[in-house]
């Protein structure tokens, strides 16, 4: 097998591993970023909410205290403002998602769906627990899903929430008697709910990860290509002429050409033994014919 075969096997088949770990590693590196990404944009917008929930509760909601003694109005609950404030955010971002879902909410439109029951549950089970992240699917895709507990923390909001006969006739003239009642101090009662895609993110890292893998193969392409060509003018070019010259010499062509290598490596010093070599041999053929 010649020397420039085996060395291109045992180049590609480097490559082959290289190519195979780096992309392994890539694409877990892109795949990770591409969902802290998502992580990001779903911690944004439920800080939006809450900023949006605090801003009701201690602005806005003691300006109507005095329309509420004759009509509820649902502005003046933080959890409404929020939602309507992130609803009118999908109107140009139908993908992205928040709710304030309750296993016993007031407004029926804020009422938990199955999954969102678990993840309510789990903050039930483990009422030390501040966020709870998960993925699902839906029609669009993949989506990425990070949950804050609802607790009623505020002993003023017993008042609406406690039973049917203390809650503000409004109130109950809105949305009945039948929901939004029962609650507990410090007690989950249901879930900050921000689903964000990651279908957009994960196509940025798969076209990363293709951009990333066909550089890294033009890499290995064009170091092939400059040692293939080292090899072939510094070692297997020189060293196939100086196989030749050898041959003829121990044939008897004393009168063939010396091996000139003007370099100081390793084939140099080789071209110098094989040049002292023949010289030896020409002066003992010499002395043979006297």
């Amino acid at each position: 097998m010649k020397l420039l075969l085996k060395f291109n096997l045992v180049f590609l088949l480097v490559f082959v591993l290289g190519l195979a770990a780096s992309g392994t590693i890539a694409r877990k590196l892109l795949q990770d970023g591409a969902h802290e990404e998502v992580l990001d944009r779903a911690r944004l917008l439920m800080e939006n909410a809450m900023a949006v929930s605090s801003y009701t509760a201690n602005q806005v909601a003691p300006l109507l205290e005095t329309q509420m003694k004759y009509t509820f109005l649902p502005q003046s609950v933080p959890a409404y403002s929020s939602t309507e404030v992130l609803n009118a955010l999908r109107k140009a971002h139908p993908e992205y998602a928040y709710k304030a879902a309750m296993l016993n909410p007031t407004n029926p439109r804020d009422r938990a769906q199955d999954w969102e029951e678990d993840v309510i549950m789990q903050f039930k089970q483990d009422p030390e627990r501040t966020e709870f992240i998960g993925q699902r699917d839906t029609p669009s895709g993949r989506s990425l899903y990070i949950a804050r507990p609802i607790k009623l923390t505020n002993p003023n909001c017993l008042r609406c929430h406690s039973t049917v006969d203390a809650a503000p006739a409004p109130l109950v003239e809105k949305y009945g008697p039948a929901n939004g009642f029962g609650w507990v101090l410090n007690e989950p009662l249901g879930a900050q709910v921000v689903s964000v895609p990651m279908s957009v993110p994960l196509q940025r890292a798969d076209r990363a990860f293709v951009v990333v893998m066909g550089l890294l193969a033009a890499v290995f392409l064009a170091i092939g290509v400059a040692l293939n060509l080292m090899l072939w003018q510094l070692v297997i070019r020189p060293v196939s002429h100086l196989s030749k010259l050898a041959d003829r010499v121990s044939l008897g062509e004393l009168d063939a050409p010396e091996f000139k290598a003007r370099s100081r490596d390793e084939i140099g010093v080789l071209s110098e033994s094989f040049a002292r070599m023949r010289k030896s041999l020409v002066h003992a053929m010499k002395m043979l014919d006297t």
